[in-house]
């Protein structure tokens, strides 16, 4: 039979915590990116490292949308649920479009399944006559799992943690891909466990054939490859394409890379990247504490090295004091907040967008620091690139803003060539500094930046501080008039790297018009899907997602008067919006605001324009 063409499927695997759908759905994108489909991955997973097995709480749940055109969502629905126990299901048939398929592991029905999930422990809730808004499958995945390793000598319980390899294999076949990816996967991970490789390999095997023998192939589609510009593609995780833009700034910069961090939900794998990297010269230290990390790294930028530590929201609240220190003593220093749901602990697996006004001013007295955001995980690469390249070459501290969603998620990333990166120069002693014999270490260059100086440079000596300074000389000094003045450098210092940016782009429709969407941050993909949706419907409006938040792009003011109505997206209470209307008092903005710690969908972003657009 030849498989049905379609443009694009939109697929959830959800189970229990230890199910192993993360690993699933990633395994999944993998082969996708392989194929050269272009997708987009929502990641969904409990807080608890344990979290309480067969409950709506402890559902895992991984979804992505692939397809032969670009995709910018995971998708509002999907076309395929895998739901592995009966809290999987209700958690997320909500979800499921309407003549969707459904695939159930009837082993995660039983009568105890169903009570922790809240339903009747003796009603039959795999009747077929429930789900007759959709194609339904039933398949005993867990027993067939068991039935194929019943030759290998492993205890139930590791038999049964087998069984997402059958739904892998399942859903490969089912989209016409072949095993290769994940059996290379397997081939590593269990290198060191030959029954465990044999056990994973045989059940993905399994769950391939499954669908011939089973007669499933009217359920078999072809999404083809997606035509994306020429490049060399890899899928990529934000987290990680953070952690090589940070690599790639310090390699052009020629600068030792130090990277100090503490474990925290959801940056902790920044720092695994990184420390990966030794041999590269990259130098990772996990500190005892949040404080100690961005201690270390400001020590590193005294020393003459990139100094960088990341975060969540928790983290930078104990680490502002330590920031405002790099801030006085002006030593390039990089924060990376990658941001989760709720004040406090919060919801630590969620995401959110609610740190911007703290980066911008939770620190004591006037403390002026740039801030940019990354607004896809592609673009975590080149967003905190630009943050080092600022760092270094306006010697400052620099606030570089992820989130949950997009540390998380995944996407085709096209690799970039070095040459075709900005260059980054550190603001080294000029030769007339040099020569000075009383070395004035706060003396500006245009930019008011002062130079950056290695301790033991020969006759070099100088004292920085937290203390106010002289403006020049560096020395202590409480004189009014000299605080003021250095206070209003160290603002003005921030607002002329406005000069230095690029301008500020329309991601989608006109130049102007009546409704210009602006977002920042995770809102990408589905405001773009929105906004593209309306522009076939020929609606005047259009798409702008800001890089660069402090300070804004010089440009940003003719863009705004542009348009008769703008409206701000966050998943928050609406800071970003309070910026803008400081900033361009004399525009018209529009707030939708969301903090649920899960992304807009795209129909929330589309019936919000239609709304102002009247």
């Amino acid at each position: 039979m030849i498989a049905e063409v379609k443009d694009s499927i939109s697929i959830k695997f959800a189970g229990d915590s230890g199910d192993g759908m993360q690993l699933t759905g990633t395994q999944f994108t993998d082969n996708t990116a392989l194929y050269g489909n272009d997708f987009a991955t929502f990641p969904n997973y409990p807080a608890e490292i344990r979290a309480p097995q067969g409950t709506i709480h402890g559902v895992s749940g991984f979804q992505i949308h692939f397809g032969s055109f670009e995709i910018n969502t995971p998708g509002d629905e999907f076309d395929v649920l895998v739901a592995m126990n009966a809290a999987a299901l209700k958690d997320s048939l909500k979800s499921l479009k309407k003549t969707g398929l459904l695939i159930v592991d009837i082993a995660g029905f039983d009568k105890k399944n169903l009570r922790l999930a809240a339903f009747d422990p003796e009603e039959d809730l795999l009747e077929e006559s429930r789900f007759s808004d959709y194609h339904f499958i039933k398949i005993d995945i867990s027993s067939l799992s068991k039935e194929a390793l019943k030759e290998i000598d492993l205890d139930p319980k590791q038999k049964d943690r087998s069984k997402n390899m059958f739904v892998l294999g399942l859903l490969l076949w089912m989209y016409g891909r072949n095993l290769q990816s994940v059996e290379d996967f397997i081939e590593t991970k269990f290198r060191k466990n030959p029954l465990l490789k044999e056990a994973n390999l045989k059940v993905l095997r399994t769950g391939f054939y499954y669908g011939e023998t089973a007669e499933l192939q009217s359920y078999k589609k072809e999404i083809k490859a997606a035509k994306l510009e020429p490049g060399t593609y890899r899928n990529i995780m934000g987290n990680k394409a953070t952690a090589l833009g940070v690599m790639t700034a310090a390699f052009k910069a020629n600068l030792n890379l130090f990277y100090a961090s503490y474990p925290i939900t959801p940056a902790s794998d920044i720092l695994h990247e990184l420390a990966k990297h030794a041999k590269a010269g990259v130098q990772s230290f996990q500190a005892e504490d949040e404080i100690a990390a961005v201690c270390a790294a400001i020590g590193a930028s005294f020393g003459g090295a990139l100094g960088a530590t990341g975060t969540s929201g928790p983290g930078m609240a104990l680490k502002s004091e330590a920031i405002n220190l790099a801030l006085m003593l002006e030593l390039p220093l990089l924060v990376i907040d990658v941001q989760r749901a709720g004040p406090s602990t919060g919801m630590p697996t969620k995401t959110e967008q609610s740190d911007l006004l703290f980066a911008m001013y939770g620190r004591n007295g006037e403390s002026p620091i740039p801030i940019i955001a990354a607004h896809s995980p592609g673009n975590c690469f080149e967003a905190v690139y630009w943050a080092c390249k600022i760092a270094i070459e306006h010697m400052t501290p620099v606030i570089f803003l992820s989130d949950g969603y997009l540390a998380n998620g995944s996407e085709p990333w096209k690799v970039k060539d070095l040459k075709d990166l900005p260059e980054i120069q550190p603001v080294y002693l000029s030769a007339e500094d040099t020569q000075e014999e009383a070395f004035l270490p706060y003396k500006r260059n245009a930019d008011l930046v002062r130079s950056w100086v290695q301790p033991g440079t020969k006759n070099k000596q100088h004292r920085i501080g937290g203390l106010e300074k002289e403006l020049v000389s560096g020395n202590v000094s409480y004189s009014p008039e000299n605080h003021q003045k250095m206070t209003d450098i160290r603002a003005e210092k921030v607002a002329l790297i406005a000069k230095k940016l690029p301008e500020q782009t329309i991601m989608a429709g006109a130049k102007s018009g009546k409704v210009l969407v602006i977002g920042w941050g995770n809102t990408t993909g589905a405001i773009k899907s929105a906004v593209l949706e309306l522009l076939k419907e020929a609606k005047e409006v259009a798409h702008a997602q800001i890089n660069f938040i402090h300070p804004f792009p010089e440009n940003l003011a003719n863009i705004l008067n542009s348009f008769d109505k703008i409206l701000v997206p966050e998943l928050n209470n609406g800071q970003l919006i309070k910026l803008l209307k400081v900033a361009f008092p004399n525009n018209k903005f529009y707030a939708l605001n969301k903090i649920q710690g899960i992304p807009f969908k795209k129909s929330e972003i589309k019936d919000a324009i239609l709304n102002l657009l009247g």
